[in-house]
Order: C-alpha cells, then sequence, then structure tokens
C-alpha cells in the first residue's frame, strides 16, 4: 500500500513533464521558435566564375563548392538565364559539396536550353552529407526556353545539401539550364557567402571613408525616351514634383525620374520603366557611388561615404541590374541621390529577390512600369535593434517604410491605351518596414496601391496619387487589386 501511495504522485509528475514536453514541441512553438531566428537567404547566380566543359569537375562558386557532372556555367544566346551566366545541364547533375543548417526554402529558375526537345529533370535532397539523396517533389519537364520560379519547402530537421540531376529517360541532347538557386531559411546557415554584396545591394554601412568625386548624369542612346511609351514618367508625376519645391524637387536623371527632399537627404520617389533594352547585361554592376551634381547649391550634397559606419545600405531606388545596357545606364544608378538608407536584410535580400522577380517578367515577354519610394522617420538597421532616426550627422533621414509599385503589361504599343484593359494588367505593391528582421519573402508585404497612396499622403501631409494619367474607373480598378500579382 505504501508502494501505491507513492507511485500516484510520481505518475502525476511524469504526467505533467509529459503534457510539458508535448507543449513545447508542438509545431506551433517550433515556427514560433524558428520567427525569432534571423532569416536569411543565400543566392547562388553562377556569376562569379567559369566553367566551359562538361566534363565532370568541382567549381567554387559564390556560396560554396559544387561538383558539375555533365554540365557547365553557359552564356550563349540559347542558354536561359537571368544576368550573364546560367547552368546547362546535358545528361548528368550539379550537387552542393557543402551543408546548409535551418532550411526551410528552395526557390530557382529553370527552362529549356534554346529549341532543345523537352526535358525532364529532378530535385533531390540529401540530410545526410551527400551519402545519399532522395527525391523532393514530382518531376520536373522543361518546354520552353523562359526561365520559371519554382520555390519549394523543406521541412528541415538538421544541415542539408541539394542536387540537380537529368533523368535518364530524356533525350540525350536536350539540356537544361538552371539559375537563381535561393536558399531560404532561420539561423546560422553554416556558410559565408563569398560575394555578400547581391546584386542591388549596395554597400552596408556606405563603403570607403573617404568620398568618391562627384558627378552628373551621361545620357547615351540607350536612355529611355523623354515622354510617350516607355518614358520613366507615363503613368504620372504622383505628388507633382517641381523644381522650385526644395521637399518636392523634380530630378531628371534621364535614365529615371525622381522627386527628392532637401530636408530628408533621400528620394520621396523614383520611377522608370524597364523592357528588355534595359537589361542586356552588357555592363556589369559598375560600383561607383557618388554625389549628384545636379542639386541647388543650397542642397547639401550626400556623399559615398555619408552612411559609413551607420548600421544601413546604400539602398537603390532605380536599381543597378534594372540599367545594364551601358555604363552612362549603371552609372546614374549609383549617384546618391537615387539610395534610401535601408536596413541591409530588407535590401540585400527581400528588395533584393523582388526586383529578380520583376526581371523575370521582362523575359517572359512584358513590359514593367515602377515607381519605389519611402516614408516615415526611424529604421533598425545591423548594429542594434534601437530605432535611428537620421544619419550623417542628422542630415539623412532614415525612413521607417519602403514601398514599391509595379503595372506589368506585355510588350507592345499605346501603353496608356494597353494598361486601361485592365485584365492585360498585373499588379504589384508592396510596402515593407525598413528594419534588418523583414521576412525574405516580398510577398509577405503585399498590399494594394490605394493602401500606400493613403500613408504617402498621411506621411508627408501632401496629396500622393499613382498612376493619375489614366482614367478615374481604371486607377479605381487598378488600384484596389490585392496579391503580388506575379
Amino acid at each position: 500500500m505504501k508502494l501505491k501511495f507513492l507511485l500516484i504522485p510520481l505518475l502525476a509528475s511524469l504526467a505533467f513533464v509529459s503534457c510539458k514536453k508535448d507543449t513545447l514541441y508542438n509545431n506551433e512553438a517550433a515556427d514560433s521558435l524558428k520567427v525569432k531566428l534571423a532569416p536569411y537567404a543565400l543566392t547562388e547566380d553562377f556569376e562569379a566564375n567559369s566553367k566551359p566543359g562538361y566534363a565532370a569537375a568541382d567549381i567554387n562558386l559564390k556560396i560554396g563548392s559544387w561538383n558539375f557532372d555533365e554540365a557547365l556555367v553557359g552564356n550563349l544566346a540559347a542558354d536561359a538565364k537571368n544576368g550573364n551566366y546560367s547552368v546547362r545541364l546535358r545528361s548528368g547533375k550539379i550537387s552542393m559539396n557543402f551543408d546548409v543548417s535551418g532550411v526551410s526554402q528552395i526557390s530557382f529558375k529553370h527552362g529549356k536550353y534554346g529549341s532543345d526537345a523537352t526535358v525532364g529533370w529532378q530535385l533531390l535532397i540529401s540530410r545526410d552529407g551527400g551519402s545519399t539523396y532522395t527525391q523532393l517533389g514530382a518531376d520536373y519537364t522543361e518546354t520552353t526556353n523562359a526561365l520559371v520560379t519554382e520555390t519549394v519547402s523543406i521541412a528541415s530537421t538538421g544541415p542539408v545539401r541539394f542536387q540537380f540531376k537529368k533523368l535518364t529517360t530524356s533525350p540525350a541532347a536536350s539540356r537544361i539550364n538552371l539559375d537563381d538557386i535561393t536558399i531560404i531559411g532561420f539561423g546560422n546557415p553554416g556558410v559565408t557567402l563569398s560575394d555578400t554584396d547581391p546584386d542591388d545591394g549596395g554597400s552596408t554601412g556606405g563603403g570607403s571613408t573617404s568620398p568618391t568625386t562627384p558627378r552628373g548624369v551621361t545620357l547615351g542612346a540607350d536612355a529611355p525616351p523623354a515622354t510617350g511609351d516607355n518614358s520613366n514618367l507615363l503613368f504620372g508625376n504622383p505628388s507633382n514634383a517641381t523644381t522650385v519645391s526644395a521637399d518636392n524637387f523634380f530630378i531628371d536623371a534621364g535614365y529615371y525620374v525622381e522627386s527628392y527632399s532637401k530636408t530628408r537627404g533621400t528620394p520621396n520617389w523614383v520611377s522608370w520603366h524597364i523592357d528588355a533594352t534595359n537589361i542586356t547585361n552588357a555592363v556589369k554592376r559598375i560600383d561607383n557611388f557618388a554625389g549628384f551634381t545636379g542639386l541647388p547649391t543650397d542642397f547639401y550634397q550626400v556623399q559615398s561615404n555619408s552612411y559609413v559606419n551607420s548600421g544601413f545600405d546604400r539602398g537603390h531606388n532605380c536599381p543597378s541590374g534594372d540599367r545594364t545596357s551601358s555604363t552612362n545606364a549603371n552609372y546614374a544608378t549609383f549617384l546618391m541621390t537615387n539610395m534610401i538608407p535601408q536596413a541591409p536584410q530588407n535590401n540585400q535580400q527581400t528588395w533584393n529577390f523582388m526586383e529578380q522577380d520583376l526581371r523575370t517578367q521582362i523575359t517572359a515577354g512584358n513590359e514593367v512600369y515602377v515607381i519605389m519610394g519611402s516614408y516615415g522617420t526611424g529604421g533598425i538597421g545591423k548594429n542594434s535593434n534601437a530605432i535611428v532616426n537620421s544619419i550623417d550627422n542628422g542630415r539623412v533621414i532614415v525612413p521607417s517604410n519602403v514601398w514599391k509599385v509595379a503595372i506589368i503589361i506585355p510588350n507592345g504599343n499605346g501603353d496608356l491605351i494597353r494598361a486601361a484593359n485592365t485584365g492585360s494588367v498585373k499588379i504589384v505593391a508592396v510596402n515593407t518596414p525598413n528594419r534588418n528582421d523583414t521576412n525574405v519573402s516580398w510577398r509577405t508585404y503585399t498590399t494594394t496601391v490605394r493602401d500606400i497612396e493613403a500613408k504617402v499622403s498621411a506621411a508627408n501631409g501632401s496629396p500622393f496619387n499613382l498612376f493619375s494619367n489614366l482614367p478615374q474607373n481604371v486607377q479605381d480598378a487598378l488600384e484596389t487589386q490585392t496579391g503580388a500579382g506575379i
């Protein structure tokens, strides 16, 4: 009897511990813990090294070493690619030679090489350091040369690596293109990038302590027209910016136009057009940040080193990757009048992925009109969890929010008229907090154009009207759409 009574409290305590364990380790708690870990994204764009032949070999790339077996890094016109290079897989596979921890997703672009016959392949995952692989999802079948973006969720409980493998049942001569493989996760991935400055990432903290020589804009034949189709301001001047208003000062930089604020030391908004002629990759990213000589003499000229040690990137509005048709075009994007103090996570991952996805729309046969801006005061950079209101001794205001709106229409003429056919138009409207813990997926922050208009108007105390050159009924139809559009 004594033993029986002693067992009762022991069993009760075990039951309590058991219940507590279930509470701590159920999916909800695990998800909560994951959110608290810092997100990361590692993108392999295959731009960092060359491999001209199909013979099996290891190649060191941006995020680590890969084994290429019957695969090369191609840059021919027939290669489906974002940038100058992509993988061309003939009859083998490409495999990671390294593990990544905390993985929640993998995204990648894929397509068929040139006019090759339809070809199939598989995505595989290894959880034992590459000793064995299992297939993720169903087989992929390539029927078109245009790159398609795919995202796959991963149930990761430890380090993993990935393999892309052609099906042996596919035609031997058919080839596959792969590009922009991005591994997304939480915590410490255990990987150090060889190049932590993504295509449009700017330079965290502002780069060199010595300013570069300020400059203006030199226009070439590739500059968009001043008016009409493909012009940077076709859909309207949303704040009615002029050259007489210090805090709504109109700047025509040729390759983009903007409203600039003397008080804030940043653009209010920047507007530009993108089509296939703008993203030819005739030049690579130049990285020559500089002050702009075209400001009035009583404006403070923000310098290339004004963001040094601030904890914020020199975040592009019109990105470098949208202007690769010439040196003049790429130079224009590195003027400090095109920059905002942007949290590195927000800039290098969330924003960078959105820019890449918009360029994918161009390769799919569309043209895109983009307006990007910021508003409010106070962001959180990489130096601490404290809100920072300004940098550069108070001369550059750190925005609280960064937004972007894009209108996507198929290639053609008469863009304003065609945009009125709302059935053929896609809208992207995104508003992100300027914090270093933003989600790597920009789709988390999709909203409506109308909501962005309201928030900007309230923050600035003045009317703000996007797509003002469209009839009001068309604006009403487009600006109330919710969702990513792409």
